[in-house]
């Protein structure tokens, strides 16, 4: 990976996934910059990976090729509409948005000048180095900006390319906020499980290694489709045909279709506020 400068605005908990999986990938640590109002959240990162830390944006960004904006998306005008570097400073640098709901067009307004931006939508799973990220980049952007790109937000798992700016809303629909999609299943497979007489314990250990190893066994069987993988749990006529007939009969389908159709119009009305 190209060992570029890099400064990451914003020093919350995806900022310290990524920072954490580039150190583990041998990215040299002189060249990381975090900058953070919090001086406690910059000392446990300076203790922790041995990186530059700052609470002045200006600096970090006057350091970096590559600029991460990891600030909450209510916060992202106000920091970079504080930016006091002369604009020949900011125009050959890379910026990587992590912001939900802001569009390029807007970041560029609030930057004021039509800058090199990439939008990238990683999911809560990256905490773990198990994320899947969705990235855009628009036309200015090079090859090779995109492969670095690509490699750093490979730090927290795996990517995809979206070919316009309105995949990233399809991309928030299905993967970043699909965990909560998950969780919710979970929750209500355990409350069941506790009706039925199993202890809280029980009932979370039973819904967590069920679900780990139905992932695992999606994974690794990657050439096999995933309704193939739910036929061959499901025999003719058995408990698992009358629970997935249950389920049917409610049009599953259809509510996990309103579901994320639902994330991704209030993405897209989420880019009218900032």
């Amino acid at each position: 990976m190209q060992n570029r400068s890099i400064a990451f605005i914003g020093a919350g908990n995806m900022t310290t996934s990524i920072i954490s999986g580039l150190i583990s990938s041998g990215y040299c640590a002189q060249n990381i910059w975090a900058s953070n109002r919090s001086a406690e959240k910059l000392t446990n990162l300076k203790n922790q990976f041995s990186i530059n830390t700052t609470q002045d944006n200006d600096t970090a960004i006057a350091a970096a090729d590559v600029v991460v904006l990891a600030v909450k998306p209510q916060g992202m005008q106000e920091m970079l509409e504080a930016v006091k570097l002369p604009k020949v400073q900011l125009e050959n640098k890379l910026f990587i948005s992590i912001a939900a709901g802001i569009p390029l067009q807007r970041l560029n307004q609030m930057l004021g000048f039509p800058a090199k931006i990439i939008r990238t939508m990683p999911n809560t799973p990256s905490l773990l180095g198990l994320g899947l990220t969705g990235i855009y980049a628009p036309d200015n952007i090079s090859t090779e900006d995109k492969t670095y790109t690509e490699s750093l937000m490979s730090a927290v798992g795996k990517s995809i390319w979206v070919d316009s700016e309105e995949g990233i809303d399809k991309i928030i629909g299905v993967a970043g906020s699909a965990p909560a999609y998950f969780f919710l299943f979970m929750e209500c497979i355990a409350k069941e499980a506790e009706q039925l007489g199993f202890s809280p314990v029980q009932a979370r250990e039973i819904v967590q290694q069920v679900a780990l190893g139905s992932a695992s066994m999606v994974c690794k069987n990657a050439s096999t489709e995933i309704a193939t993988l739910r036929e061959n749990v499901t025999s003719k006529g058995g408990t698992t045909a009358a629970a997935l007939a249950s389920f049917n009969d409610s049009k599953l389908d259809e509510i996990t279709h309103k579901a994320i159709q639902a994330a991704i119009a209030r993405s897209r009305e989420m880019a009218k506020l900032f």
